[in-house]
């Protein structure tokens, strides 16, 4: 499979089918797998969280999910073909999961977030099942107790949205004990279908104005923001800057 290295992280070029197919191979194998959704703030919090970079260097497969991304692939030329980001991927899972009789388990986000995003959902895909909601927290206190409710269910499926690094840790540490087949950290997934959250409107995802968006929307990420988008692009523009003069 082709796939690109920025600053030391590794991204697929996949598409929302590929993801589809390789999850059909991994759920047919009887092994736990782990699927990343790798965007700018992943890549920049990998440069000083050595066991996040750890797992991501580990995942199974690592979808490019940022504009950013997008642009960096295209600045040296070796263009990702789309963005396959972690709220549109539930929902593409989740309609594929309802034909092929796939089962998932929602955890994390608020109390009452992930039911919410279940019922809709549900409502949306006939023949979706849904096995299970639970928002527990990524704490080892409360592992025991989600073990237990996962293993009980045994879904196809684990969407996790503890947001970022905490949720893919979180599946590293897990992943064994779950018998749960493919696990994927969706970040703030839930809160978007729920409508806890506003999405940007498409025409704003489509020029890549997502993050922006977001920031006025809730000014106080600025910060997280920042490391996401401009500092991950100069950080990208060095990278390769530096490597041609090598």
């Amino acid at each position: 499979m082709h796939h690109i290295t920025i600053r030391g992280v590794r991204i697929d070029d996949v598409t929302y089918a590929d993801v589809t197919d390789c999850i059909t191979g991994y759920i047919a194998d009887g092994h736990p797998h782990h699927i990343v959704t790798v965007n700018p703030e992943f890549i920049m919090e990998a440069q000083h969280n050595e066991p996040f970079r750890h797992v991501l260097e580990q995942a199974d497969l690592a979808t490019p999910d940022g504009f950013g991304l997008m642009l960096v692939s295209r600045w040296r030329k070796t263009p990702l073909r789309m963005r396959v980001t972690g709220v549109d991927l539930v929902t593409h899972l989740t309609a594929a999961a309802a034909q092929r009789g796939w089962s998932i388990f929602f955890l994390g986000a608020a109390p009452g977030v992930a039911e919410q995003a279940a019922a809709i959902l549900s409502q949306s895909t006939p023949g979706l099942n849904i096995v299970g909601c639970y928002a527990g927290s990524p704490y080892p206190n409360e592992e025991q107790h989600i073990h237990t409710l996962i293993r009980q269910t045994q879904p196809d499926i684990l969407f996790v949205a503890y947001g970022t690094p905490a949720q893919e840790l979180w599946i590293a540490r897990n992943r064994t004990a779950l018998h749960a087949s493919v696990m994927i950290g969706v970040g703030g997934a839930f809160d978007f279908i729920a409508g806890v959250s506003p999405r940007a409107p498409l025409w704003v995802q489509k020029i890549g104005m997502e993050w922006l968006y977001r920031l006025i929307k809730q000014p106080w990420r600025w910060r997280r923001m920042m490391l996401a988008v401009p500092l991950f692009l100069w950080s990208a523009l060095r990278e390769r800057t530096t490597s041609a003069q090598e």
